[in-house]
Parts: structure tokens; C-alpha cells; sequence
């Protein structure tokens, strides 16, 4: 009973300290900040993923019927796309996430004696990580977005015979 009142007496001692709180609120104002802008390109990300879906549904459905003509040769490079944006949104989600990982154990930090700066330096190391790969992933898709109709087609035409090449040959031993 006594080691527990004597450490919420050390914690309330080592965490009473206005100028600290506001200390600690003033070095998690550039991972809210960076919090934001991955909030803003993550509502783009999903626009863009969002209308592929959309674009690949009504495509897969003129298809159904025999409509989709020229457009369904260009499938496979749709998907391609979603998948690129899927990631990418994915990626930048988890660096969301850590950010706020890192913002947690900057508070964390004035109640604990061990130093956790080592931790929020491979949190913070992780979520730049992160968001260089989501970007790129976001970079693919939108080059792959600009491309000409003709060069679409192409693309999905080299998908095509990838994942033919990929295919495991047939087995002939079934009689």
C-alpha cells in the first residue's frame, strides 16, 4: 500500500509542473502539425481511390453486358493503379498512427523515469519511412493516371503477359 501511495506521490510530484506540460505540448505541435497534412493528402489518396473503384465497377459491368469495347482492355492497369493507391493509403494510415504513437509517449516521457528518446526518435524515423513510401506509391499512380488511353492499354497488355509468365505451367498428371 505504501509503494503505491509513495509512487503516485512521485508521479504527481514529477508531472505537477506547468512550464513542463507546456513544455511537452510545445514538442508535440510539430508531430500534430505533420499529423494534419497526412490527414489532407490521405482525404486526397482516398478521392483518387475511391474513383478508381468506381471507374473499375462500371468498366467490369459494361463488360458484363459486351459495351466495355476498347475500355476493357484496360483493366488490368486500373487495378494496377487501385493497388498502388490501396498502398499508398494503407502506408500513410500507418504513419498516421505513429505519429500519434509519438505524441503519446512524448507525454508519456514526463511520467516515467527511464529516457524514451530513443523511441521516439525510431517512431519518428518510422514515420518518415512511412510516408516516403506512400508518396511514392502515390507518385506511380498518378503517372500511371496521366498516361494516354493507347499507353494504358499497352500497360495492361505488359500485366497481362506477366502474370501469364508468373502462372505455373498446367499439370497434365490429372487423368
Amino acid at each position: 500500500m505504501f509503494d503505491t501511495l509513495s509512487l503516485a506521490v512521485d508521479l504527481i510530484e514529477r508531472t505537477s509542473s506547468t512550464a513542463r506540460v507546456q513544455q511537452i505540448v510545445q514538442l508535440s505541435l510539430a508531430p500534430v502539425f505533420l499529423l494534419a497534412a497526412i490527414g489532407a493528402m490521405l482525404n486526397v489518396m482516398n478521392a483518387r481511390l475511391t474513383w478508381l473503384i468506381d471507374r473499375i465497377e462500371f468498366v467490369e459491368r459494361r463488360a458484363e453486358k459486351g459495351l466495355a469495347g476498347r475500355e476493357g482492355e484496360e483493366l488490368p492497369a486500373l487495378r494496377q493503379r487501385q493497388h498502388y493507391a490501396q498502398l499508398a493509403v494503407t502506408l500513410g494510415t500507418a504513419a498516421a498512427l505513429t505519429i500519434c504513437t509519438i505524441v503519446a509517449l512524448l507525454f508519456v516521457s514526463a511520467f516515467i523515469r527511464p529516457q524514451i528518446g530513443t523511441v521516439v526518435a525510431i517512431a519518428w524515423i518510422a514515420t518518415m519511412a512511412l510516408l516516403f513510401a506512400a508518396l511514392s506509391l502515390f507518385l506511380l499512380e498518378t503517372r500511371q493516371a496521366t498516361a494516354s488511353a493507347r499507353e494504358r492499354r499497352k500497360r495492361s497488355r505488359e500485366i497481362i503477359e506477366r502474370k501469364k509468365a508468373e502462372a505455373p505451367p498446367p499439370d497434365d498428371t490429372e487423368i
